[in-house]
């Protein structure tokens, strides 16, 4: 195994030991999720969003990485948030939360995972087909939020960790 390799493994099961920790692989958490009753995914992933922008933008500005943008088009993000949504509410797990569930002993939650990847063949399968129609709609290039913005990385980074901070805060005093 390569370094990199090594690295990605070591990182996820530190994600998955800390989903678990968090409760965040549980089905009442899912549910609670979808129904905006209980915010514990939505503050662990904003969490998780904060720490991973902080940490590439470091590295990105100390030329440990490069950055690749992917296009931005309005038709596979709503294509693709929607499938997403959909399978979440169905399954009651989203991809990521249904492999650790599967991990946990809940067998049941195989099934997201099966469908994450038996959708990513079909992806790649259909993918001819995607790029001249839902993939060409509204598509903005490969841009990011700062340069749509055209602001420096770390003002959009700070705006939005303040943001979460804010929104969780809000969280905590609404009991959710």
């Amino acid at each position: 195994m390569s370094t990199e390799q090594l690295l990605g493994l070591f990182t996820g099961v530190v994600f998955g030991f800390l989903m678990q920790k968090a409760r965040v692989l549980r089905y009442e958490k899912q549910i609670g999720a979808l129904l905006f009753k209980d915010m514990t995914i939505f503050k662990f992933m904003l969490s998780a969003i904060i720490v991973g922008m902080f940490g590439i933008m470091a590295l990105y500005d100390l030329d440990l990485i490069t950055l690749s943008h992917k296009s931005m088009n309005m038709g596979g993000v709503l294509l693709g948030g929607a499938l997403f949504g959909i399978g979440w509410a169905v399954m009651g797990f989203c991809p990521g939360t249904s492999v650790g569930a599967a991990g946990e002993g809940r067998w049941h939650a195989i099934f997201g995972a099966l469908g994450m990847v038996v959708g990513a063949g079909l992806y790649a399968e259909m993918y001819p087909f995607y790029k001249v129609t839902v993939l060409s709609w509204a598509d903005f290039g490969k841009i990011g939020l700062a340069e749509a913005l055209g602001v420096n990385h770390w003002v959009v980074a700070t705006v939005l960790a303040f943001s979460f901070v804010w929104l969780f805060r809000w969280f905590e005093r609404k009991g959710l």
